[in-house]
């Protein structure tokens, strides 16, 4: 039997994962890295998308993340997330009527004062990597 790793995904409202895994990859802002046990400590930032690990009993699960921080220690992962939702619990209605939304606001005069593009740029971003995850 192989040793497992642990793995903690967090956000401020909840504890979303807390389970033994045999490999997990994330969404680094330099580029998706994986970790396996006894992996060497490092801390890094994550950029919006989807943590993808093996648990205990070989079964592949997915967890989207828009964004955060993971700590990566010999015997675990933490994900210290803004928001985090297992792929099972993803709306797929709710995701993309905010992909529309924000498409649409997108699409507006860009002139206006009272529009914050960027934000709205950020939700089409965390409704596409949602959608993707269903």
């Amino acid at each position: 039997m192989t040793e497992n790793i642990r793995l903690e995904v967090v956000t401020p409202e909840k504890n979303v994962v807390s389970e033994e895994a045999q490999i997990v990859a994330a969404p680094g802002t330099l580029g998706e890295f994986g970790v396996l046990i006894k992996h060497t400590p490092f801390l890094t930032t994550l950029k919006v998308g989807s943590i993808r690990y093996t648990d205990s009993d070989g079964k592949e699960r997915y967890v989207f993340v828009s964004g955060g921080f993971a700590e990566t220690l010999p015997d675990r992962v933490t994900i210290l997330a803004e928001s985090a939702e297992r792929r099972s619990d993803i709306d797929l209605e709710r995701a993309t009527a905010a992909k529309e939304r924000a498409e649409e606001r997108l699409a507006e005069d860009r002139t206006r004062d009272d529009i914050d593009f960027i934000r709205a740029k950020a939700a089409l971003e965390r409704a596409v990597q949602r959608i993707k995850l269903v």
